[in-house]
């Protein structure tokens, strides 16, 4: 049996915000098509997500997020707007309770012993998703909520969130900051969306803001100087990541330039980290990455470092 667990969901392909926005079905197909092509397809372990409960949810967002976005959800053919970028259509609710359920079903397995590590191919992403708000393609904070219930269910209280998304995860931030029991550290490119402030981090949240035009050198070195120092030193229980490939060098929404090289290598330091501390415990979400043959080799590079192949 594979050591890494990939999970995902059909109903995860359903949400759609119109033919030509970039946060499309199109991105999961990318990924599974790059399993096949890259020959992993036959060594990971497929296990579908389940829906989230509502009542988790609810511990993670205000009880009036949650009920909203369910009474947003329009009529089959409608799409409901929920910021300039951000829109549902008639099964995006469902979607997302998928999309946040993966992550538990991820937390149960490393802990059951099904599996080491786990890389959540879902959609709708998370981690612009605040406590009380849906924004940059995000409805509910999938991260979040696999954080909120791993330190319910399994009594944690040391777990870290990384997120190399080339955004800000300001949701993540929104929802666990001043919680002792997280640590999240974030690089992002800066000044830009979300337009999170630095200065203004909470105690626990670390922010790493590097320029537009940031290569694979400053990349690396930001995180073996400074970000996995403070991961190392945290000691972690479980490490949760915020995968985002939209740091890629040919990805049209940012402008960073690294390669997949740069996600191996990272993904590596996060696997030695991880088994070092957790018993090789990791999970990853899929957050952004929008060029599809970009998003496709930089997440199997992501997912075979998780396999250590």
């Amino acid at each position: 049996m594979s050591s890494t667990a990939f999970i995902t969901h059909p109903n995860c392909l359903l949400h759609e915000m119109g033919d030509d926005h970039p946060e499309s079905p199109a991105r999961l197909h990318a990924i599974q098509d790059g399993l096949i092509q890259f020959g992993l397809a036959d060594f990971i372990l497929n296990i579908p997500s389940q829906k989230v409960s509502k009542d988790l949810l609810k511990q993670t967002h205000t009880p009036k997020h949650v009920e909203q976005i369910e009474q947003f959800s329009p009529v089959k053919g409608q799409y409901f707007p929920i910021d300039d970028e951000t829109s549902m259509n008639h099964v995006s609710f469902e979607a997302a309770l998928y999309s946040a359920g993966a992550g538990i079903v991820a937390i149960d397995g490393l802990f059951n012993h099904q599996f080491k590590n786990a890389f959540c191919a879902v959609r709708p992403p998370g981690h612009h998703a605040e406590k009380d708000k849906a924004m940059g393609f995000c409805f509910f904070n999938n991260i979040a909520v696999a954080a909120t219930y791993a330190k319910k269910q399994y009594n944690l209280t040391r777990i870290a969130i990384l997120d190399f998304d080339v955004h800000h995860g300001n949701g993540t931030e929104d929802i666990l900051k001043d919680d002792p029991s997280i640590l999240f550290l974030s690089s992002y490119q800066y000044p830009f969306y979300p337009f999170t402030i630095p200065e203004k981090a909470a105690d626990n949240c670390l922010h790493y803001p590097l320029p537009a035009g940031t290569d694979s050198t400053a990349f690396r070195q930001c995180y073996a100087e400074r970000v996995l120092p403070e991961l190392i030193k945290f000691e972690p229980e479980l490490i949760l990541v915020s995968a985002g490939f939209d740091g890629h060098h040919s990805d049209p929404m940012a402008d960073w330039d690294l390669l997949d090289s740069d996600y191996t290598w990272l993904s590596q330091q996060l696997v030695d980290i991880a088994e070092s501390h957790c018993e090789g415990r990791i999970v990853s979400f899929l957050e952004g990455g929008y060029s599809l043959p970009a998003l496709r080799t930089g997440a199997i590079a992501h997912i075979k470092a998780l396999m250590k192949i």
